[in-house]
């Protein structure tokens, strides 16, 4: 279906900047802050103005429609004024607005006051998803719905609650950010927000997370088949590569030299050779024979021996962090007693009421010695 590009004009950005009054964000009526990365068309003129034309994608709404949507010019302007900035765009001169642009200002819940499974701290089996957890829609609303809904399900039948670590899955560091700092404006998911990206990749998503989802009761017969014959072969070739060895001067290793250009001067296993950047796996088997078909296996297999140092040396860093990660902090627990603690670090704990060291780590202005006086108070108590 073909999509087509428009372009605002300077006439287009006179009348939106005449009309601004007209718009509740700008008048007062409104005073939240919109979305940081999804700026309204009156946001995108008096920020940049010295632009003189902003890209606009004509999209159609369906096959069976005249309807298109104007991407790139969403709005809280009156509607005249909607229409004269529209009407000024070329192409758009004729057009019919079918649904004028508006704005919307919701409340929401402070989300430093759920748990990490998405329950409201102050009343029991109540769970919050979504933008009234202070986040965007789309992406981060569904993926709270799906953790809060997991732990509602998990709850009614009496099993313990799951949340992801940070570690695990992008909806973990979601989550840790949202209960652990807040928010000043609708939270949006950037990979750059996660510590751990080199582990949380989108071709191991499965890899990460299937065997927890079969165990919550969330795969199917049919997904936990394709996902453990998939693992299976994984781990099967990764075993074969591994003790299969090519010898010094043998046959093998001069047709690797040969494909390379670079001689063996000692003892190989297969996978030592795949680790190396030049190698992969398909010139790799032509060598020593019995490649594996399934593509999504072969990348997998390729993927991990590239990255295998870096994933390594992550999953150590992992494992520190962890230590202390996961230790509960007593819902109960008093911090005036918790001798040392700053009075400013101590209404922080006192507002925030984390979960676990982990959590109270993450808060902002948290110092490594106070985490290290709430480990010895836990202890002694």
């Amino acid at each position: 279906i073909a999509c087509h590009i428009a372009y605002t004009n300077k006439n287009t950005h006179d009348i939106i900047q005449k009309g601004l009054l007209t718009s509740p964000m700008y008048s007062g009526e409104i005073e939240s802050v919109g979305p940081r990365y999804c700026p309204s068309i009156e946001d995108e003129v008096v920020r940049f103005a010295e632009r003189d034309g902003h890209q606009i994608f004509i999209e159609p709404e369906g096959l069976t429609t005249y309807e298109v949507y104007p991407n790139g010019i969403s709005t809280s302007l009156s509607y005249e004024v909607q229409q004269d900035f529209v009407h000024s765009i070329k192409g758009l001169e004729n057009c019919h607005i079918t649904r004028p642009g508006y704005a919307i200002e919701y409340d929401f819940f402070d989300p430093r006051d759920l748990k990490n499974t998405l329950e409201t701290k102050a009343i029991a089996s109540l769970f919050f998803a979504g933008q009234i957890n202070g986040t965007t829609g789309y992406e981060e609303a569904g993926a709270q719905g799906l953790i809060a809904g997991i732990n509602a399900a998990l709850q009614v039948q009496g099993r313990e609650a799951w949340s992801p670590r940070r570690d695990e899955a992008y909806i973990g560091v979601l989550i840790d950010d949202l209960i652990t700092r807040g928010t000043q404006e609708p939270y949006r998911m950037f990979t750059s927000r996660a510590e751990y990206r080199l582990s949380l990749r989108q071709d191991n998503a499965d890899l990460r997370l299937t065997e927890i989802g079969r165990r919550l009761g969330c795969v199917d017969d049919q997904r936990w088949e394709l996902f453990s014959k998939k693992r299976d072969a994984i781990e099967k070739e990764q075993a074969r590569l591994k003790s299969h060895w090519l010898q010094a001067n043998s046959d093998a290793a001069l047709q690797f030299a040969e494909r390379f250009d670079t001689k063996l001067e000692r003892e190989y296993n297969a996978m030592d050779l795949l680790n190396r950047p030049e190698v992969d796996y398909e010139q790799l088997t032509k060598i020593i024979g019995q490649a594996i078909e399934d593509k999504s296996v072969v990348e997998q297999i390729n993927i991990q021996a590239k990255y295998a140092g870096y994933l390594t040396r992550q999953q150590l860093e992992i494992e520190k962090q962890r230590q202390h990660e996961n230790a509960k902090i007593p819902a109960t627990l008093n911090y005036d007693q918790v001798t040392g603690l700053s009075n400013e670090l101590r209404q922080k704990l006192l507002d925030i009421r984390p979960e676990t060291l982990g959590q109270a780590s993450r808060i902002p202005g948290m110092t490594p010695a106070a985490i290290s006086l709430l480990l010895v108070h836990i202890k002694k108590h």
